[in-house]
C-alpha cells in the first residue's frame, strides 16, 4: 500500500480525497473575484432601488476588503469557503428582500448577478492551483494511489474549474454537492467517494481547508483528515484536523 509522508509521519493509504475550494485551487483567486463582481453589482442595484445594503457588507459573505473595496481575504469559517450555492443566493437575496423587493424577484436578480460574475471568471478561466499541488497528483498518480473530488460546489462548476487547472483526469470519483442528500460536514460525501473509488474509509486520508471537510472524514471513519491553512487564514478554525500542513510542498508518497 502506498504511504503518505507528512510532518515526519508515514500512513499508509490506499485513496485520498480532495476539498476543490481553498485545496485543489486558491479560492482568492477564483471566488474572492467572484465575490466582488457580485458584491459591486448588488451595490449598484441596490442604489438605484433607492437603498443600500443592510448591516456590514462584509459580513454578507465573510470577506476582509481594503478601503478601496478589494477583497483582500476571507473569514475560513464564513460563508464565502462554506456555504453551498443555495446558502449563497438565500444570504444575499435578503439584501434585496430588506430592501422591499418580493423574495421570488430578489433570488431572481442575485441568481442572475451571480451568473453574470461566474460568465467573468468562464472567461478569464480564473483557477490557480495551490502550491506544490501538480507534483503531488503526479505523485499519487505514478503510485497508483485512488484520488477523489468532494467538494460544496455544483456538478457543472466543479467539472470546468478542474478542466481549467488540467487535473480532470487525476479523479477517479467527483462528488458534488447535487449528488447527495447531505453535504458536509455530515459523511455522505466521503463515503460515497470511498465506495467509487473502491477504498475503505480506514484506508483513505482527506485533505482540505474547512473545519467541515476534517469533520465530513472523522463521521466517516477515513484514517487522516489533513487540513490546509493558507496564507488567507490560520489554523484555529481547524479544529478537527489531525494534521494542519502550509500547502502541498509539505506532502509527498512512496510505495
Amino acid at each position: 500500500m502506498p504511504l503518505l509522508h507528512v510532518n515526519g509521519i508515514s500512513v499508509p493509504c490506499k485513496a485520498i480525497l480532495f476539498d476543490k475550494d481553498g485545496t485543489l485551487l486558491d479560492l482568492m483567486e477564483m471566488w474572492g473575484t467572484w465575490a466582488e463582481s457580485v458584491l459591486r453589482d448588488m451595490e449598484t442595484h441596490l442604489a438605484l432601488a433607492g437603498s443600500g445594503f443592510t448591516g456590514d457588507k462584509s459580513l454578507l459573505l465573510g470577506t476582509v476588503q481594503d478601503a478601496k473595496g478589494r477583497i483582500t481575504g476571507y473569514d475560513p469559517g464564513g460563508p464565502l469557503p462554506m456555504a453551498t450555492v443555495e446558502q449563497t443566493y438565500g444570504i444575499l437575496a435578503w439584501q434585496f428582500y430588506a430592501a422591499g423587493v418580493p423574495w421570488n424577484d430578489a433570488v431572481t436578480r442575485v441568481m442572475g448577478i451571480a451568473k453574470d460574475a461566474m460568465n467573468g471568471l468562464r472567461e478569464r478561466r480564473s483557477a490557480r492551483p495551490l502550491p506544490g499541488l501538480l507534483p503531488f497528483l503526479r505523485q499519487c498518480q505514478e503510485v497508483s494511489l485512488r484520488m477523489g473530488v468532494v467538494t460544496s460546489d455544483e456538478s457543472q462548476t466543479t467539472a470546468e474549474h478542474l478542466e481549467w487547472l488540467g487535473i480532470s483526469g487525476y479523479f477517479g470519483s467527483v462528488v458534488t454537492r447535487d449528488r447527495v442528500r447531505k453535504g458536509k460536514p455530515a459523511p455522505e460525501m466521503a463515503e460515497t467517494a470511498c465506495r467509487e473509488l473502491g477504498a475503505l474509509p480506514e484506508e483513505t486520508v482527506v485533505i482540505g481547508d474547512s473545519n467541515a471537510d476534517m469533520q465530513m472524514g472523522r463521521g466517516a471513519g477515513l484514517r487522516l483528515a489533513i487540513g490546509i491553512s493558507s496564507a488567507a487564514g490560520t489554523a484555529e478554525h481547524l479544529t478537527d484536523a489531525d494534521i494542519v500542513v502550509r500547502d502541498f510542498t509539505q506532502l509527498s508518497v512512496s510505495l
